[in-house]
């Protein structure tokens, strides 16, 4: 399905809902896959995995020994989450857990590095991610709204995480239309992410 170690599986390829937002733009899962600084064997959270194309393309990049833990508390999330684990072969990588997100970061062991899109108590769930995350561990917040940015700026900072680095990416996609290629705005998208201290 796909053969790649890079990351940016198309949109399409995925397995979607219109009761679950997503998956994650194929370009905004590239430059969160980077800022996550994954390697293999690593341990990652997913929160807020949706239709879990976070959570795929993790799975690619830290597997065979590696481990991806996806957390959503919307059950139809986890349900397309399991389909698309199975649709690109990573279920041996991928545990999926329903629940809310603060709650279910606390059975996880600890971890290297820790996505955050979507979170009812952002605030919570970064502070609870920050006792998860090893030494050096990485978290990356995906937002859409100006206030989740804020949010997660002032708070990964008030933890006393270090390299906070805020990037906003407008992306354009082109469609074929009867006089060549127009291209076509997506929502854009701040990415923080951040490094917790030794």
């Amino acid at each position: 399905m796909w053969s790649y170690k890079t990351p940016g599986i198309p949109d399409d390829l995925f397995i979607q809902s219109d009761e679950v937002p997503g998956p994650t733009k194929e370009e905004i899962r590239v430059i969160t896959i980077s800022k996550a600084r994954l390697r293999e064997g690593a341990v990652v959270v997913d929160v807020g995995c949706g239709t879990g194309g976070l959570t795929v393309e993790a799975a690619l990049q830290v597997a065979p020994r590696g481990k991806v833990y996806a957390i959503d508390e919307k059950e139809e999330a986890i349900k397309l989450t399991l389909s698309n684990v199975a649709k690109f072969g990573a279920q041996s990588t991928v545990e999926v857990t329903l629940g809310a997100a603060s709650e279910a970061l606390l059975d996880v062991p600890n971890v290297d590095a820790v996505f955050v899109g979507g979170s009812r108590r952002l605030r919570e769930t970064i502070q609870t991610a920050h006792t998860k995350l090893k030494a050096n561990g990485r978290i990356v917040v995906n937002a859409i709204l100006l206030e989740t940015a804020t949010t997660a700026i002032d708070e990964v900072k008030k933890c006393g995480f270090k390299e906070v680095d805020v990037v906003e990416v407008f992306v354009a996609k082109g469609k074929a239309v009867s006089s060549g290629t127009m291209m076509f705005a997506r929502n854009p998208i701040t990415i923080v992410s951040a490094t917790k201290e030794k």
